[in-house]
């Protein structure tokens, strides 16, 4: 990952800009990033800065992370990521705030976890059209996959094979979404566009 910062997904709204266009934007909360960890070559193999963001019990926390909070000086916190790219002249336990990273008009990629949906069907998972009308003695195959394809030869299912399955709950990165305000005395971000995730998920933000 590039320089950016970790936050949580507030929900949506939709500003208009000077020309009078409505703008559908996701608002996230993204302030007081605290610096964990900073890597560095010669100790880790690699550069980067690794931030923690929302708070989180101490007795929800392992001992070996309440150490590692400890060393930064911060209370222990529910999210961290790795950044590269990073400036590495940040003090170990500084604050990051989203105006420290993102200015009106940058163009960003966000990281986060798609709702998970369940078990479902090739309707919903994969978009399939079913086999259309109920006709002769057809009652109740309208949302089925169909043949697969395989018979005595191969005898088996082909991997790849697009079929019913847990659907969502997975890691998405929805790419150059434009930035369309800050509110630094708030800690927000106006991205435009929608951003993985339910309301309040935690999202990684990724300047290009």
């Amino acid at each position: 990952m590039s320089k950016g910062i970790i936050g949580r997904k507030v929900g949506m709204t939709s500003v208009f800009d000077a020309a009078g266009n409505q703008i559908a934007c996701t608002v996230i909360e993204a302030g007081a990033n605290v610096v964990t960890q900073v890597k560095t070559v010669e100790n880790d193999g690699y550069e980067a800065v690794q931030l923690a963001y929302g708070e989180k019990k101490e007795k929800r926390t392992s001992k070996a992370l309440r150490g590692h909070f400890e060393r930064a000086s911060t209370t222990p916190k529910a999210q961290l990521v790795e950044f590269r790219d990073f400036p590495l002249d940040v003090e170990l336990g500084s604050e990051v705030n989203v105006a420290d990273v993102f200015a009106v008009g940058d163009r960003i990629d966000v990281i986060g976890t798609s709702k998970g949906k369940g078990f479902q069907g090739v309707v919903k998972r994969h978009g399939f059209g079913g086999v259309g009308m109920q006709t002769h003695g057809q009652h109740n195959r309208q949302r089925a996959p169909g043949s697969i394809g395989a018979s005595s030869w191969p005898s088996r299912v082909v991997k790849g094979m697009r079929m019913a399955g847990q659907t969502g709950n997975v890691q998405v990165t929805a790419k150059n979404l434009r930035v369309v305000n800050v509110l630094a005395d708030q800690n927000l971000i106006l991205v435009q566009g929608a951003v993985p995730g339910a309301k309040n998920g935690f999202v990684a933000l990724r300047k290009k």
